[in-house]
């Protein structure tokens, strides 16, 4: 066994019925693939109601992260898609057990219902829904932190085993889990913005947590020369001249650039059904 304390990974071999979910998972041709988005929003959905309700009795369990969120973040220079949320992590026992084995019944059904093509959009109800990321990615990294651990990564691309690794240069989560998907070339649909924001409101728009998008965003103003040097050395090159035109009363020549910036975009706006008032749900909600 490798030494915990030197972030040396440990390999582990899947389960016999994972290893044929994967292989079933990877190898066939199910059209409805967005679901993967749903399926994990749905699980940081849950991971953070648990954090909530152990904090009702031991409010010091947020401590190292006192906020709820779920985050989204594509990142298309290296075609992955992350999912990020301050629910309540998971331990390396919880990464080796639920991540490596299905406890709960619901593979067998799941498979066949797989085979036969019906449509998977209840793939929550087999207690799989995890395993719904190897429908886009052909490589999946989750990282994630429990009060009671450290904070370790499982890696797999789902050939036949998985490793676990302490995580000792990653960047601290605090507490959570995240989960970076590699996408398949086929896939990179979904690392589009407005892909996975029609898919969250599509899927996930009544999720009774926060889920914000990491979205680029470009402005457009008149600098002097000299503030465009200053602003090119601060955005390493992410400014783009639109025009020129001169300033009339400092006769400095002005021009206009493109500015582009990042920030967080909350994209369930729509309030839970249960928390609305009767009057205002229709009939097709």
């Amino acid at each position: 066994m490798a030494d915990v304390h030197t972030g040396e990974a440990q390999t582990f071999a899947f389960q016999a019925e994972i290893n044929q979910l994967l292989s079933l998972i990877i190898n066939t041709f199910y059209s409805n693939k967005e679901i993967f988005l749903r399926e994990l929003i749905s699980n940081s959905s849950d991971a953070l109601d648990k954090i909530r309700f152990q904090s009702l009795t031991d409010n010091s369990k947020l401590d190292a992260q006192p906020e709820f969120f779920i985050r989204l973040v594509s990142d298309k220079a290296n075609k992955t898609v992350s999912i990020i949320d301050s629910g309540i992590g998971m331990t390396k026992t919880d990464l080796v057990n639920n991540l490596g084995t299905i406890a709960r019944s619901g593979t067998k059904e799941f498979m066949e219902a797989l085979q036969s093509g019906v449509d998977l959009s209840m793939t929550g109800q087999f207690g799989v829904g995890f395993y719904s990321s190897y429908l886009v990615a052909d490589k999946v990294i989750v990282t994630s932190k429990h009060n009671d651990d450290e904070q370790y990564i499982w890696e797999s691309q789902a050939g036949g085993s998985f490793n676990v690794t302490r995580d000792v240069n990653g960047d601290p989560l605090g507490r959570g889990t995240k989960i970076n998907l590699f996408l398949k070339d086929d896939q990179l649909e979904y690392l589009e913005e407005r892909k996975l924001n029609d898919l969250v409101k599509k899927h996930s728009g009544f999720i009774s947590y926060p889920i914000y998008l990491w979205t680029e965003k470009t402005t457009e103003k008149y600098v002097t020369d000299d503030e465009d040097d200053e602003i090119k050395k601060e955005e390493e090159g992410d400014v783009e001249v639109v025009n020129e035109e001169k300033d009339r009363k400092s006769n400095k020549k002005k021009k206009k650039v493109k500015e582009v910036s990042h920030e967080w975009q909350l994209i369930n706006k729509q309030k839970p059904i249960w928390m609305r008032k009767p009057e205002e749900i229709t009939k097709e909600e």
